[in-house]
C-alpha cells in the first residue's frame, strides 16, 4: 500500500480530500497531512484515528510520501510541488499553478486518462472545475462528431471561491459586506471571476478555453467564456452550446451522453426533470438537460451541465487521479 500526503488539509477542498478518500476506499499504509503554520498542530480524526497536522515547509517533508494531493493555492504549489516531488511522491496539484506546463499532463479521467503516461515533472495538474464538469461530455461528443466551436456561459457558486466566498454569502445574508467578493453576492451576480486581462476576459474564462484545448488536444478548436458568480453554496451550472464538424442525430446525441461514464442525463422536460445544483450538491455526477438544437446553426446544440464544484470540479476528479495509479 502507498503512503499519501494532502496539502491544504484544513481547507475545503483538502478535508473533501478525506471524505473521497474514506468514501472510495483508497487503500494506503501511511498519510500525512500539512497545512500553513496556523493550523500546524491541529488534531484530524479520520477512519478511527487521529492525525496531527504538519507545518508545511521543506524540512517536514517526509521521504516515504508516494503520492502527494494539494489543494493549497498557486503560490504554495509552485513553490511546494517540485519539492515533494524531488522527494519521490507524485504530486496532483488542485491549482492553476502547472496546469498549462506542457511537461505537466492536465487530467480528467474520463476525458484523457493515458495522460498519465506523459508525466516528467512528478507532478499531474487538476483543471480548473468549471472545465472538469465539461469534459466527460465534451470528450464524447468530440468523438462522436467532432467539435467545431463551444460557448461556455457559467453560473458558479461561491464555493469556488473556497471558505472564504461562502462567509461572504453569510455575511451578506447578515447585512454585513462582502469581504472576498468586489460586491454584495447575496440577491447578485457578479460577471467577474479572478483578474482581468489585457482582452477584456477574466483569467477564468481564459483558463476554461486553454483547458480546454489542451485536454481535448484540439489546439484550434474555437472557444469562448463567460464567468458568472451567482449566490450558490455549491455547484457549478454552466450553459455550454457547442457546433458540430458533423451533422447529428439529437436521440442518438442523447444516447451517447447516457453510456458515457459518471454523466446522467436528466433531460425530460415535460415532467420538469433538468440538472439543478441543489440536487448535484454531494454527489460526484455530472449532469445533463435541457439538451436542444441549436436552431441558429447548421450543426449546432445546447447543453445545460451540472456538477458540485467541490467534489467532481476539485477533490473528486484529484482522487480519481490517483485511481488510475492505484
Amino acid at each position: 500500500m502507498k503512503n499519501l500526503a494532502i496539502v491544504g488539509a484544513t481547507g475545503l477542498v483538502g478535508s473533501t480530500f478525506l471524505k473521497v478518500i474514506e468514501e472510495r476506499k483508497i487503500p494506503f499504509n501511511k498519510l500525512y497531512l500539512y497545512a500553513s503554520k496556523r493550523s500546524a498542530g491541529k488534531k484530524i480524526e479520520f477512519l478511527g484515528k487521529e492525525y496531527e497536522v504538519i507545518e508545511l515547509k521543506e524540512e517536514n517533508i517526509k521521504d516515504d510520501i508516494d503520492f502527494a494531493l494539494f489543494s493549497a493555492g498557486g503560490s504554495i504549489s509552485t513553490e511546494f510541488a517540485p519539492k515533494f516531488a524531488k522527494h519521490g511522491a507524485i504530486v496532483i496539484d488542485n491549482s492553476s499553478a502547472w496546469r498549462m506546463d506542457n511537461e505537466v499532463p492536465l487530467i480528467v479521467p474520463e476525458a484523457n486518462p493515458e495522460a498519465i503516461n506523459d508525466i516528467k515533472k512528478g507532478i499531474i495538474a487538476n483543471p480548473n472545475c468549471s472545465t472538469i464538469q465539461c469534459m466527460p461530455v465534451l470528450k464524447a461528443l468530440d468523438k462522436a462528431y467532432g467539435l467545431e466551436r463551444v460557448i461556455y456561459s457559467t453560473y458558479q457558486s461561491v464555493s469556488g471561491a473556497g471558505m472564504n466566498g461562502l462567509k461572504d454569502l453569510d455575511r451578506n445574508l447578515n447585512g454585513e459586506e462582502s469581504q472576498n467578493f468586489p460586491y454584495q453576492i447575496a440577491f447578485n451576480l457578479i460577471p467577474h471571476i479572478d483578474v482581468f486581462l489585457d482582452n477584456g476576459y477574466t483569467k477564468e474564462e481564459m483558463k476554461m478555453v486553454n483547458e480546454t484545448r489542451k485536454i481535448l488536444s484540439l489546439p484550434e478548436l474555437r472557444i469562448s467564456a463567460t464567468c458568472v458568480r451567482v449566490p450558490i453554496r455549491y455547484s457549478h451550472s454552466i450553459s455550454v452550446n457547442v457546433e458540430f464538424k458533423n451533422e447529428f442525430d439529437l436521440n442518438e446525441l442523447k444516447e451517447i451522453l447516457r453510456n458515457t461514464k459518471n454523466v446522467i442525463v436528466e433531460d425530460d422536460v415535460n415532467n420538469k426533470i433538468y440538472p439543478m445544483p441543489i440536487n448535484a450538491e454531494g454527489t460526484d455526477e455530472v449532469y445533463v438537460g435541457r439538451i436542444r438544437r441549436d436552431e441558429s446553426v447548421k450543426n449546432g446544440v445546447n447543453l445545460w451541465i451540472v456538477s458540485d464544484n467541490i467534489r467532481k470540479g476539485a477533490a473528486t476528479n484529484t482522487v480519481q487521479i490517483l485511481e488510475l495509479f492505484l
